[in-house]
């Protein structure tokens, strides 16, 4: 019963200490900030969150249904990349070291039993104690866990951004690789058109075995581009399921958006510089990873005293088992001293313990760690050097940002250029210098190396506007990626429309 009675003491001053809070981990919140960081640099509305995943798939099926055009892409990319459903695990982990840097550490509770040799009531010494350092330690560590939170926001939003523009720019690389494998069959066709035109001539005695020869090595390079193509729209495909995180065929997609024609005029340079600067992701991320880094010095100057211990202990000192008593002789020595028969007197128990015996003791305690030895000099030094590697990183992210946002739009407008060039010069050229060729060597007038010159300029010209247009249509989501916004906050007029093949 003692024993229980000391626990009981210690339970209610364990009670007494400061409360640990709320230690619910509730991300949600957490999860609304991706959603609205990531619609702002996409201007997609919707991504993936861990409470909605029954849904996902019906999602998927739907906007699958009816084809697919580049900016659902980017959204089934943002709801079903299972890359990016792994980061919101991380993020919930961040969030559950933002709570656990609130909360102090548990108090220590110690009791002890000591049996005296001789028998008795056990002496025990008992105490609890809480660290209060962390009172001044808890403010700085939550302020660096708050940073650390924050920054994993702005991590997963520029890593939705980033997947978007992946899948957009894997989009139309698919349609690119599919329109390259349509102008190779094209040619194919036409090496065997050229093929039997050869043959029929040498029939009527207007070409030879050398002319055939070539043209029927013209036919065949025609099936091996085929068959290559074929390939590369198949690998193309499948990079695109992948990154939509589909498990279906990629060859059952139907692409609907062809390559992307650039109709619109972009901002002056400074703007987009500028815009880029104030928006993107990666540099408040850097921002925040700065400030971060101080939290973390502070905590570690607060540190320098790791623990400073308050509470209360008791002693209650043992109880020895009492010698014992010959009763009859204790009579006989009483009635011998009083003449008269006398009943030995009889003490209570107190009345037997040595006067100076102090039966419990309670009072305060306090214990800290001296720091004669380590006065937490070296993590102090080590947060010092990650703060000016923070520092030194957002400086040089900073500096970079200029010169990759020119360049994407240098690349962006020449793309656009050499696509235009080849849409509305080369390619009619090249089909008009085909078709007086083919013309005049049907009549006699013209040699085959001619045919053959012009046909080599025709497919040249078709491959290179499909390249060029390709590369003009990457360069949106590109332009998206390295800005921080989409391609409408950088155009002055309408974004541009879609286009297929020249003839």
């Amino acid at each position: 019963m003692d024993f229980m009675r000391y626990a009981g003491f210690l339970l209610l001053a364990a009670g007494l200490m400061p409360p640990a809070g709320c230690t619910t981990v509730d991300p949600a919140t957490d999860y609304d900030r991706v959603e609205q960081f990531a619609s702002e640099a996409t201007g997609v509305g919707e991504v993936y969150r861990p409470e909605r995943e029954a849904g996902v798939g019906e999602i998927v099926t739907g906007l699958l249904a009816d084809g697919l055009t580049v900016d659902e892409a980017a959204r089934i990319c943002l709801i079903n990349n299972p890359t990016l459903q792994a980061g919101f695990m991380e993020l919930g982990m961040a969030r559950a070291d933002f709570v656990q840097a609130g909360l102090f550490s548990n108090p220590y509770v110690g009791i002890s039993a000591r049996l005296p040799d001789g028998g008795g009531l056990a002496n025990i010494e008992s105490g609890i104690a809480q660290n209060i350092a962390e009172i001044w330690q808890i403010p700085v560590r939550k302020a660096a866990a708050a940073r650390a939170l924050d920054r994993a926001v702005i991590e997963l939003a520029r890593e939705a951004a980033d997947l978007a523009a992946l899948a957009k720019g894997a989009y139309y690389a698919a349609v690119g690789a599919d329109e390259r494998l349509e102008i190779a069959r094209e040619n194919a066709t036409v090496a065997q058109e050229l093929l039997d035109l050869t043959v029929a001539r040498q029939q009527a005695g207007a070409a030879n075995e050398l002319d055939v020869n070539l043209s029927r090595n013209i036919a065949l390079d025609g099936e091996i581009a085929v068959e290559r193509s074929r390939l590369e729209a198949g690998d193309a495909r499948r990079s695109l399921a992948t990154v939509l995180g589909l498990v279906s065929r990629a060859g059952d997609l139907v692409l609907i958006d062809r390559l992307f024609v650039a109709n619109s005029k972009l901002r002056d340079e400074a703007f987009v510089v500028t815009l880029a600067k104030e928006r993107r992701l990666d540099i408040r991320a850097a921002r925040l990873a700065v400030g971060e880094a101080e939290a973390r010095l502070r905590e570690e100057y607060r540190s320098i005293f790791p623990v400073v211990e308050i509470g209360l202990e008791l002693e209650r000192a043992d109880r020895r088992r009492q010698g014992g008593r010959d009763v009859l002789a204790d009579t006989v020595r009483s009635s011998i001293a009083n003449g008269r028969f006398s009943v030995p007197e009889i003490q209570a128990p107190s009345a037997r313990r040595s006067a100076g015996e102090q039966d419990t003791i309670l009072g305060p305690s306090l214990g800290f760690e001296l720091p004669l030895f380590d006065q937490n000099q070296a993590q102090i030094a080590k947060a010092e050097y990650a703060l000016e590697q923070a520092r030194k990183a957002l400086d040089a992210l900073d500096r970079s940002v200029t010169q990759e946002v020119l360049g994407v739009l240098d690349r962006a407008r020449t793309a656009w250029t050499l696509m235009a060039l080849y849409r509305d010069r080369s390619v009619p050229l090249a089909r008009s210098g085909l078709e007086l060729s083919r013309e005049s060597y049907r009549a006699g007038q013209a040699t085959f190396l001619s045919v053959l010159e012009a046909q080599r300029s025709y497919l040249a010209a078709r491959t290179g506007y499909v390249d060029a247009a390709q590369a003009a249509a990457i360069a949106v989501p590109e332009l998206e990626r390295s800005v921080g916004v989409p391609i409408l906050s950088l155009t002055t007029v309408d974004s541009g429309e879609r286009s297929g093949n020249p003839e």
